[in-house]
């Protein structure tokens, strides 16, 4: 099928993938009067003298906007806001069917960072959490951390964490299957975005001690004055052989790669230069770093891919639906590191060490049981951690 042809005719049919819905009865004079006036006057004055009320008497507390500036959607890169909806429609869906949370759409029109963290703060009461979505490095870097420090509401930039999450997980089964430690590998991560920024600092704290991360202009290592501040950041933890070169120097004897960063850009050699029982997840997206086939055929033992159309799709639906849920249920403050470890957890522990295979390593994107063991696994750290509204340590 092509898919590309289908969803074009299937969203002109659609005309949008969600809608609101009445959850109270106003077919009756007593019905009006008690779900709006004069009886909503009482709510309203009980929020007023109680802002958290706001929780337990509107639909605050199941709601999360999907918001973003368009600016790096789905790979497709800067396309604008009106072009980014169908993708945040299609998140709020994804939201809706697999967490249970009520998300709306949110694409702004600008790109200037100190307007989007205040369009976000003058918004954020009323909802329970944000969720961040496409845009681009290192803006989304800046964004993300001033929000967390100035909203009292969980704030998550997905393709930052929700890809690392899911990232890990898929490491941590696949590890399972070559039988290596997270602690003895070496990694390289293609791509020094927001995604692949994020994962190499998330698999840094499982315990990988070897890790290289490789942008568009070779190998980053600590010293190069020309790196933004995002990556002179991951350089001073990274690379500790201050390694230069290509890609290809990169790979040379490294465990596992992962790719989130451009297609086609991974040949058979860099993958046959690889220790034995490599490790490839290759995350680009509609085309991958390298075909899954000629990956294999290279001798990578493990591949995982962003499609649908292959086994081991590494895909952040895993992750946030499941995340915000849990995180929205015990009125979470924030998102800490903490909650995403245990998402992470709580997606490898749906494949038994019994199930696991080189292709099948994650459960699948519409598995109910990924979502409610994230759920789980983050309300439970929420409380540990001490960031639960509902549930002091």
């Amino acid at each position: 099928m092509n898919y590309r042809e289908q969803s074009l005719k299937r969203h002109a049919e659609w005309r949008g993938k969600i809608e609101t819905s009445v959850r109270v009865p106003v077919d009756s004079r007593e019905a009006l009067s008690l779900a709006y006036t004069p009886g909503v006057a009482e709510p309203c004055l009980a929020i007023h003298a109680d802002k958290t009320k706001s929780f337990d008497l509107t639909r605050r507390w199941n709601t999360v906007p999907v918001i973003t500036d368009g600016t790096a959607v789905l790979g497709l890169g800067d396309i604008g806001p009106e072009a980014g909806m169908p993708v945040m429609e299609g998140k709020c869906a994804l939201f809706k069917a697999f967490g249970g949370v009520d998300a709306f759409p949110i694409c702004l029109d600008t790109k200037d960072t100190d307007e989007i963290v205040k369009t976000i703060k003058i918004m954020a009461k009323s909802f329970g959490g944000i969720n961040l979505e496409d845009i681009s490095a290192p803006r989304c870097f800046e964004i993300e951390t001033r929000l967390k420090e100035e909203l009292d509401i969980p704030v998550f930039h997905d393709d930052q964490h929700g890809t690392a999450i899911v990232m890990a997980a898929a490491l941590i089964n696949a590890l399972k299957v070559v039988r290596k430690k997270i602690t003895d590998i070496k990694v390289v991560i293609n791509g020094a975005g927001a995604a692949g920024v994020s994962i190499g600092k998330f698999l840094l704290s499982f315990g990988v001690s070897d890790l290289i991360m490789v942008d568009k202009f070779g190998i980053i290592c600590d010293g190069d004055e020309t790196l933004n501040p995002a990556h002179k950041e991951v350089a001073k933890v990274t690379n500790k052989a201050h390694i230069k070169g290509t890609l290809a120097d990169a790979m040379k004897g490294a465990d596992v790669f992962i790719g989130v960063s451009a297609p086609n850009c991974v040949t058979k050699d860099m993958v046959k230069s690889m220790a034995e029982k490599a490790v490839v997840f290759t995350c680009a997206n509609p085309v991958p770093e390298i075909p899954r086939d000629d990956a294999l055929s290279a001798g990578a033992a493990i591949v995982g891919t962003g499609s649908s159309e292959y086994p081991n799709q590494i895909n952040n639906v895993l992750v946030f639906p499941g995340l915000f849920r849990g995180a929205l249920d015990v009125r979470a403050s924030t998102i800490n590191y903490e909650m995403m470890k245990a998402a992470a957890l709580g997606i490898a522990s749906c494949v038994r060490d019994d199930q696991l295979s080189p292709g099948y390593i994650l459960p699948y994107a519409y598995d109910p049981r990924a979502h409610e063991a994230v759920a789980n696994a983050v309300a439970k750290a929420a409380v540990k951690t001490g960031v639960s509204k509902l549930h002091k340590k």
